[in-house]
């Protein structure tokens, strides 16, 4: 991946965007003060799981401190969270996706730059039983809803964050073991291959590498991450408008920041300024 930002105005850019699922803000300014993060020349960072009551960027973020951030936080303290940080200045931002349940749980921030937008999305976990499991189904049909919408907008739209989801057994270390497991579930697998096949959505990373075990998550249990036992849920997807438009895109294990790492996707896009 490439080093150079290049810049312009009214002509093609290198558009560059980065997501990382931080598993607490806080944590990762401990680590490393996002230094990381900044190294890459992002043009726009997205954040999931900030479990931080912020609102906006604390000053301890370094050089991103100049950046223009949009914060959404949850009701409950200390919970989920997402967050955009954008070296320009949004045209408009959309804090929720307009229901009560998800909107209180700090779920989606969406900044627009012209004819483009960019959403951080953290969706449910189904993983401690039943109930969250239901929870994580109604948040697949309102959140699917949005997106059939926005693939028909003519809006060229990147959506960014840990959606909880593995799409192929290239994306899981074990597919007989973790089709068992919520994130990997029959239903799970066929609703992100209908955003694929249906709306036109997609998948970033898989436009550049098609290779399996490039994971994007593992647990702190085990030695999970040691022997590369990962499953890849972090995605960015791209709107239809946007085939062609993807040059480059790299998962970054590497530094250690979260359970999660960090996806950076280059699009060759004109976002308006």
């Amino acid at each position: 991946m490439g080093d150079v930002y290049r810049s312009g105005c009214g002509a093609e850019l290198v558009l560059r965007v980065v997501t990382l699922n931080c598993n607490g803000i806080r944590s990762v300014l401990r680590k490393d003060n996002f230094a990381f993060l900044t190294s890459l020349l992002p043009d726009i960072v997205c954040l999931q799981e900030t479990k931080a009551q912020l609102f906006s960027l604390p000053p301890e973020v370094g050089p991103l401190a100049t950046f223009h951030s949009a914060f959404v936080d949850a009701v409950r303290p200390g919970y989920s969270g997402v967050a955009i940080i954008s070296r320009r200045r949004p045209d408009h931002i959309v804090r929720g996706m307009g229901d009560v349940e998800f909107d209180n749980e700090g779920r989606y921030v969406q900044m627009d730059f012209g004819n483009c937008s960019v959403v951080s999305v953290y969706a449910p976990s189904g993983t401690s039983g039943d109930v969250r499991q239901t929870v994580k189904n109604r948040f697949m049909t309102v959140f699917e809803r949005k997106l059939a919408a926005m693939a028909k907008s003519g809006r060229d739209v990147i959506i960014c964050g840990d959606l909880n989801v593995a799409h192929r057994e290239i994306d899981v270390h074990d597919p007989r073991s973790c089709s068992r497991f919520s994130g990997f579930l029959p239903h799970e697998r066929v609703w992100i291959d209908r955003l694929f096949t249906e709306y036109g959505w997609i998948d970033a990373f898989r436009a550049i590498d098609a290779n399996a075990e490039r994971y994007s998550w593992w647990t702190y249990r085990a030695g999970a991450f040691q022997n590369n036992k990962g499953w890849r849920i972090d995605y960015q997807l791209a709107s239809p408008g946007l085939a062609g438009r993807i040059t480059d895109a790299k998962i970054f294990p590497e530094p250690r920041l979260s359970d999660h790492a960090a996806v950076c996707v280059d699009y060759n896009l004109a976002w308006d300024v």
